[in-house]
Order: structure tokens, then C-alpha cells, then sequence
């Protein structure tokens, strides 16, 4: 189990479990179907799905869009292969497949990335690494 799991609550849990492993090739680690759980896992990544009944950690209703103010990276290989699927499947695309590079110090990290938003609104940044180039100057 990694250090920091996002656990995010959904309002179908099936509906987004098909979403995660079905269109974005996550695995179930484990999950609780009774309970509306999974935990799931791409490429190192692990995030965990429930849809809110019995016990739940909430400071506030939810409403649509989730996860306001937050997005979560995603570090992926073969990023062009995903990104041709999201965009076959219609997935709903909040920024299109970009290439940036970072500032860390003397040194810019570069990635392509796009954000795809979740079916209740989470932002979801998968990025592939492109290599370090040195900053100008």
C-alpha cells in the first residue's frame, strides 16, 4: 500500500468502477462490493473508490463537480495509446494532450499530459515523463 491513497466518494459506485478499470485500465486490488468499495491500482498508482453508505467521512454535502480544487496526477507509459482511448470512448476531456515542462531549480522536467474528468467530476492528470532539459539562462 502506498504512503498517500486518495479515497474518493462516488455517486455510482459501478457506474465508476467501469469507468477506472474498464476506459482507464486500473486493477482491483481489493474490494467490498456490499460495502461499495474498491481499491484500485494503475502503474504504482492507487486510489480507492466508495460510494458514501453507512459509515462516511464527509465535512459537507457533495455535490457535483467532486473533488473541487484538486487534481490528481498520474504518471502513466504508453500515454498517447490512453489518450487515443479517452478520446474514442468520448471521455470528457478538461484539457487536451499538451507537452510542459516544469521549473525544479536549475532544471525543467518535462511530461506530456492531459486532464480527463471522472464521471463525478474529479480531474485526473495522467502525465509520461519526457526527461530533464537544462533551465535557460
Amino acid at each position: 500500500m502506498a504512503n498517500l491513497v486518495p479515497e474518493l466518494y462516488c455517486s455510482d459506485f459501478a457506474r465508476s468502477l467501469r469507468f477506472y478499470v474498464d476506459l482507464l485500465g486500473f486493477q482491483i486490488l481489493y474490494d467490498r462490493p456490499d460495502e461499495r468499495f474498491a481499491y484500485l491500482e494503475r502503474e504504482g498508482a492507487e486510489l480507492m473508490i466508495e460510494e458514501p453508505t453507512g459509515r462516511v467521512w464527509l465535512t459537507a454535502s457533495l455535490s457535483y463537480p467532486f473533488g473541487r480544487g484538486i487534481n490528481l496526477q498520474i504518471a502513466v507509459s504508453q500515454i498517447d495509446k490512453l489518450y487515443d482511448k479517452c478520446q474514442l470512448e468520448r471521455l470528457p476531456i478538461f484539457l487536451e494532450m499538451e507537452e510542459k515542462f516544469y521549473r525544479r531549480g536549475d532544471t525543467f522536467l518535462g511530461c506530456r499530459q492531459f486532464i480527463l474528468q471522472d464521471p463525478d467530476g474529479y480531474l485526473l492528470r495522467f502525465q509520461e515523463k519526457l526527461g530533464p532539459r537544462p533551465a535557460p539562462g
